[in-house]
């Protein structure tokens, strides 16, 4: 199972893989939690 770090980051939210990889980033953690279900779906 793959692992995501959320850090806010001046008011945005950026989202990394296990590594520290940047994914992307969203304006709140409730956008990138859609955005991270998405991805994970689309990288399957």
């Amino acid at each position: 199972m793959a692992m995501y770090q959320m850090r806010n980051v001046h008011g945005h939210i950026q989202v990394y893989d296990n590594r520290g990889n940047f994914l992307f980033s969203a304006d709140s953690e409730r956008e990138a939690r859609e955005e991270l279900e998405e991805y994970a779906e689309s990288a399957a």
